[in-house]
């Protein structure tokens, strides 16, 4: 498998703005009823921020019926990025305190865990990607009860691939384990349609090819049009393009403008301070 890049720091975590203890800790180890977002942090600052909140907002809706306000969640975020370094790796994880099965009243707000780790750039690839037949629940949520993810990235090593994509009952080509998928048919870059994640990444070089004027289409895309395809990438926190090589039996051109483009929009994207 292809190798993650990351630098050293020494890792914070934090509940509501302050050190996490063991007490604050314990539940959360054996909890499922949760969701987060995670990005990169460069410079103490942070590409997208608008988009983060809104999914953390969103979630916090459908899972707990109520939102921790814009304001808290980055005075949060300030706190953990004082107490590390410039460049960083970072998950905002929403929970009730209420725990698991159960269903609290409008008087348990959401509370919020920050982790810092390691700045990361994602892995070099190409990669070379299985297909697995899966469909996540409440796929527009970015929740923490995703074992199969990791199931179907270990199944997939084991059997030679980097990772897996999941096709829907439909036949449709969602998104991979932990990435968005993105297509390039030579013009124009290809954007899935089915049931999935929309990341921040993808929604952040969306609107930055539309600023480039570079042509992009939403279409479903089935294992049969792979061949019709002049290249693809994964995308996630990390980075906004990794050249796929391979999906399936298919191979794919690796398309070095392709990726370039997604970096060059990505990277005009302003970053923002919490």
């Amino acid at each position: 498998m292809s190798e993650r890049m990351t630098t050293i720091s020494e890792p914070v975590v934090q509940r509501n703005g302050q050190a996490a203890t063991v007490d604050d800790l314990a539940p959360l180890a054996f909890a499922g009823y949760a969701h987060f977002t995670a990005m990169q942090v460069r410079e103490g600052r942070v590409r997208g921020l608008d988009l983060h909140l809104e999914r953390l907002r969103h979630a916090s809706v459908t899972l707990f019926g109520q939102a921790l306000p814009d304001d808290r969640v980055r005075s949060h975020v300030r706190a953990a990025l004082e107490a590390g370094p410039a460049d960083l790796s970072l998950t905002a994880t929403v929970y009730s305190p209420a725990g698991e099965f159960t269903v609290a009243g409008a008087d348990v707000a959401p509370e919020l865990l920050i982790r810092t780790g390691p700045a990361a750039s994602g892995p070099r690839g190409p990669l070379a990607l299985t297909t697995v037949e899966h469909e996540r629940v409440l796929p527009a949520v970015k929740h923490v009860g995703e074992v199969a993810k990791t199931y179907f990235l270990r199944e997939a090593v084991a059997q030679g691939f980097d990772d897996a994509a999941f096709v829907d009952r439909r036949g449709r080509l969602s998104e991979a384990s932990i990435w968005n998928l993105a297509f390039w048919d030579g013009s124009a870059v290809v954007w899935p349609v089915a049931e999935m994640l929309t990341g921040t990444t993808m929604s952040i070089v969306r609107r930055q090819l539309r600023h480039l004027a570079i042509p992009q289409r939403d279409q479903e895309v089935r294992p049969a049009d792979l061949p019709s395809m002049a290249g693809a990438v994964v995308m996630n926190s990390w980075t906004p393009g990794v050249a796929v090589h391979r999906i399936g039996s298919t191979a794919l051109p690796e398309a070095p403008s392709f990726v370039e483009l997604l970096h060059r929009a990505y990277e005009n994207e302003p970053l923002t301070a919490p």
